[in-house]
């Protein structure tokens, strides 16, 4: 077993293109965190095999925020960019959503979670770091919208490709098989907190590592990830 790095944050999305939580404890479960990517809104009248409504289409959709409600069953709410709150079932948040962008939409619920690729993703503070002074921006790793952020050992950009192919464990007990890079998209021009596209991070990220920038797994093994746990390859 080689220790590759810890994690320093953990994150989840319950809703797909909003803004993020940031977990103390991450749950994982063998379909990924829980409650991440719990709901998406979907392009209604779109027949592409990407029909979900994201940053790309209205970049302040990254500005709602989730919030569960302290109850033993929490419920999602969203708190809005001009801070209204609304359930995330309500008409009121998808016809806020659906005026500001002109794209008719409906909210697709799945336990499963709506994801791109895969329900694991992690990237490492050294390739956040090197494309973020390659695109002259700011070092923001939830730019990446990723699971896990890794300060790594080797403290080497874009180094966490080389687990690809391997077994890597989290903490404990939790177990993940790394099973390929991450191929970004124009939604990391765009800035965490909404606003005006960055174009030069996308072109960054081609030129340094053909337009990829950290890596997606599947789970194998159950387990809970917390800050400062370490992370190891097994095989």
């Amino acid at each position: 077993m080689t220790q590759v790095g810890h994690i320093t944050s953990a994150w989840r999305y319950p809703i797909k293109s909003m803004a993020g939580e940031s977990l103390e404890t991450a749950t994982v479960t063998l379909q990924g965190l829980a409650a991440d990517r719990l709901y998406a809104f979907v392009q209604a009248e779109s027949r592409s095999p990407f029909p979900w409504f994201t940053g790309r289409e209205h970049h302040e959709i990254l500005r709602y925020q989730p919030i569960w409600s302290s109850d033993q069953r929490p419920i999602l709410s969203v708190s809005t960019p001009n801070g209204e709150k609304f359930p995330v079932t309500s008409n009121e948040l998808r016809q806020e959503l659906e005026q500001a962008s002109g794209v008719p939409l409906f909210l697709l619920p799945n336990y499963r979670g709506s994801f791109d690729v895969a329900a694991i993703s992690l990237i490492s503070h050294a390739t956040v770091d090197r494309i973020a002074e390659a695109s002259d921006t700011p070092s923001e790793p939830g730019r990446f919208r990723m699971n896990f952020i890794v300060e790594t050992e080797d403290d080497i950009p874009f180094g966490e490709d080389a687990w690809i192919g391997h077994t890597i464990r989290i903490g404990d007990s939790m177990r993940v098989a790394i099973t390929e890079r991450d191929s970004r998209c124009a939604m990391v021009t765009i800035a965490p907190h909404g606003g005006d596209p960055l174009t030069p991070v996308l072109t960054a990220i081609a030129e340094l590592n053909n337009a990829n920038a950290g890596v997606y797994g599947s789970v194998l093994t159950p387990g809970e990830v917390r800050e400062g746990d370490m992370v190891v390859i097994e095989d």
